[in-house]
């Protein structure tokens, strides 16, 4: 199709015009930023994980020392006694350990309040936390300012921070839990230092990042400093390359019509000298045929006449060839139209005309001659090797160049190879013409068509 070398314009993104430092400071730093987010949340809560068990072991290792011995009985009742009781009481009211507790709780393995601080809810039996099995497990469990549970709406109400823990009482003589004491300790010291410890945490994350990001950075920015100047070589190299290329193209467009030229004054001076000669010796030729009365001279003055009449036939076949229509001031669809006439004449064959291009466009004369020339190549060869048959011109024009065709619908080319041999009639064949349209910076094609016949193309940069 005539529209093949249509060129794809991609898209062109918001970014696409950022230097490779800028790209690598947006995109490094939205990964910088999460990455420290990440590492800062899992490092705090890493942090405050750690000091929370540590307080609570100490703590729970503390109590186990005073509370254990006063709670052996709950190996085999589900109360305390009156003196336990008001032994735990005494050393958690009136010692300076009692200033530290807020609040406590005696747990048995089947969610039984045995004994509490506040005596409203002793005796109730409430559904085991994940933290009281683990207790009951063995283990020492805590949890900081986490006071959602249903037996701790009076804890919550005293409004300080507290450090919840859970320490399992166990049997003396055989290590069995047999409760769990849940000790609720003020924490007003413990709140600040794991601010400070998370504050200090997301301080050092947010350096350590700044530092890798920046020496990244420095690095990219390095590269990219040298990347931009050499693109900034590169661009001029190009557009030296680029304007040599127009030279070049200009020049050799300024040849091809200094050619044609020349071809042309060839033509009118075939015409105009050896053709009058020829014209006039066959005049004459005539003339001395009514003076001569032997057979065998007029054989041979008829012989002659007929070499010069021949001679005379090829040398104006010629001098059309390579005579070329006023072209500098004429818009290119009606030089293309006038090729098409020609031909029409010069053959008696149709030739369809398709043309999209307004009838007052002029383009540069080198164009002109390679689009006239380029129609009457295509069409000589059109009527020659495919008899006339299916013959098409079609001639667009659009802000990226000239594009034009000419096919038909003959037998094609046997071995879908480009023909090279020269037409005859003006001495130019596919070769000289695929030289003429890629002198101007054009392409040029021809092909097979489906189901037969051929299309010839080509395309030149053009500005209106």
């Amino acid at each position: 199709m005539i529209d093949r070398f249509a060129r794809i314009r991609p898209t062109r993104m918001p970014w696409a015009g950022w230097s490779l430092a800028t790209r690598f400071a947006v995109a490094g730093g939205i990964v910088m930023v999460l990455a420290a987010l990440v590492v800062g949340y899992i490092v705090s809560n890493r942090i405050r994980e750690v000091v929370v068990r540590n307080s609570a072991n100490a703590t729970a290792l503390y109590m186990e020392s005073f509370i254990s011995p006063l709670s052996q009985e709950l190996a085999e009742a589900d109360a305390l006694s009156p003196g336990a009781k008001r032994a735990l009481e005494e050393m958690l009211t009136e010692t300076t350990l009692g200033e530290r507790v807020a609040s406590f709780k005696i747990w048995k393995a089947d969610g039984l309040l045995v004994h509490a601080s506040n005596s409203d809810i002793v005796g109730q039996r409430f559904s085991l936390t994940d933290n009281l099995r683990l207790a009951f497990d063995g283990n020492v469990r805590a949890d900081f300012e986490d006071l959602q549970d249903p037996e701790d709406v009076k804890e919550g109400a005293l409004g300080v921070p507290l450090l919840e823990i859970y320490s399992p009482i166990r049997e003396v003589w055989s290590g069995r839990v047999i409760a769990v004491a849940e000790f609720y300790e003020r924490a007003e010291g413990l709140k600040v230092d794991l601010a400070l410890a998370r504050r200090n945490s997301w301080a050092t994350v947010a350096l350590v990042m700044a530092v890798i990001g920046g020496s990244l950075y420095a690095i990219v920015l390095g590269g990219s400093r040298t990347i931009d100047r050499q693109l900034v070589t590169l661009k001029e190299m190009s557009q030296r390359n680029s304007d040599l290329r127009l030279r070049v193209q200009s020049a050799a467009g300024r040849f091809s019509a200094l050619n044609d030229q020349a071809l042309r004054r060839v033509g009118a001076d075939l015409h105009d000298g050896p053709a009058q000669l020829l014209a006039f010796m066959a005049l004459r030729l005539d003339s001395l045929r009514k003076s001569v009365s032997a057979p065998e001279g007029l054989a041979e003055i008829d012989a002659v006449e007929h070499a010069a009449r021949e001679a005379l036939h090829d040398i104006r076949a010629i001098a059309r060839g390579l005579s070329l229509p006023e072209i500098e001031r004429r818009p290119v669809a009606d030089l293309v139209a006038s090729a098409v006439s020609a031909h029409r004449g010069r053959t008696a064959s149709d030739v369809v005309l398709v043309s999209t291009v307004a009838a007052d466009v002029i383009l540069p004369a080198a164009i002109n001659i390679c689009a006239y020339r380029f129609v009457q190549e295509g069409l000589t060869n059109a009527f020659k090797h495919a008899g006339g048959l299916g013959q098409e011109v079609r001639l667009s024009l659009d802000k990226d160049g000239l594009r034009l065709a000419v096919l038909d619908r003959g037998p094609g080319l046997p071995d879908r190879t480009e023909k090279t041999h020269a037409t005859g009639e003006d001495s130019m064949g596919l070769s000289g013409l695929r030289d003429r349209v890629e002198s101007l910076g054009g392409q040029f094609d021809i092909r097979n068509r489906d189901p037969h016949g051929v299309e010839m193309t080509m395309f030149v940069e053009a500005r209106v």
